[in-house]
């Protein structure tokens, strides 16, 4: 009679683990410099060992998650999730990874008066194309590097380039800026003006305006639509403090001169085309914590 296959797979794990400790004890009886080959053998021996308990997970899990939210919250755990990729195990196509990390920058995207659109994923490089004024403009570079960057670094680490149509570098540049995205193991890398932690802010989930401190600076946010943004407090109009201004549709007007600012436009003034609030780079995380890049230029 044929051995089970359930047997046959405890068999090969049970090897496995065998085979991770006689090369333990091979390391442990070494004299001096640990030899090279036997180390890698190791490695390679405890990554084919965990990935075979991470498949098993995986299989368990697909068998128990008829609607799908075990799986969706390891996909939403950035180790598991760079586990799971490094055992070709993830539950979430690259395509709908990268589409949810662009979906989490929009909010920064629109309030620089442009967004964002996937043209595709092939080989491991993800194609974008930069709308509105975000297309050719020059703070192009710094918005990719500062958002589209970072978000696709943790969702999507398998991405090995991103290619931009319409990003502009600040010196003489080719018509496309490429974007290294590192491997699946190494963590997300801080862009300049490293992200700081606002906090999650449920204060504006109906709507409104909160002026906090973040990392020693003034910052106003608001929150609209669902969307958050960000903005330096100061009117560029009359130099007060925006924390008492009043947000009324997309338009936050200023209580001390009675200048509007479209939110959702960048901050340009409704009134004063020549004046515009200074944004933040903002980010919304899968838990839904708010980080900005309070060092980043607009």
């Amino acid at each position: 009679m044929a051995e089970p296959a359930l047997a046959l797979d405890d068999r090969a794990a049970r090897e496995r683990v065998a085979r991770v400790e006689v090369l333990l004890e091979e390391l442990e009886g070494s004299v001096g410099a640990v030899a090279r080959d036997t180390a890698f053998e190791l490695v390679e021996a405890l990554i084919d060992l965990y990935g075979e308990g991470l498949s098993r997970m995986v299989s368990h899990v697909a068998r128990h998650d008829d609607r799908g939210e075990m799986a969706r919250a390891c996909a939403e755990d950035e180790l598991v999730s760079h586990l799971l990729l490094l055992h070709g195990l993830h539950p979430v196509s690259v395509d709908e990874r990268v589409r949810g990390a662009l979906d989490e920058v929009r909010p920064y995207l629109e309030s620089h008066g442009g967004g964002v659109e996937l043209l595709g994923i092939d080989a491991g490089v993800a194609r974008l194309r930069l709308q509105g004024s975000c297309d050719g403009c020059a703070s192009s570079t710094a918005t990719l590097k500062l958002a589209i960057e970072d978000a696709i670094h943790k969702a999507a680490p398998d991405i090995e380039r991103v290619e931009a149509e319409g990003a502009v570098a600040p010196a003489p540049a080719p018509a496309l800026l490429q974007i290294e995205v590192s491997d699946a193991l190494r963590a997300p890398a801080e862009p300049d003006g490293a992200w700081a932690v606002a906090g999650a802010m449920p204060e504006l989930e109906g709507g409104g305006t909160v002026l906090r401190d973040v990392a020693g600076r003034a910052v106003l946010f608001l929150g609209l639509g669902g969307a958050r943004y960000a903005y330096r407090p100061g009117c560029p109009g009359c130099g007060t403090s925006l924390e008492a201004a009043v947000l009324e549709g997309a338009e936050l007007t200023c209580a001390g001169c009675g200048r509007r600012y479209d939110v959702r436009g960048a901050g340009r003034c409704v009134d004063a085309p020549g004046l515009q609030l200074e944004p933040v780079p903002l980010l919304v995380d899968g838990s839904g914590l708010i980080r900005i890049a309070l060092g980043a230029a607009a």
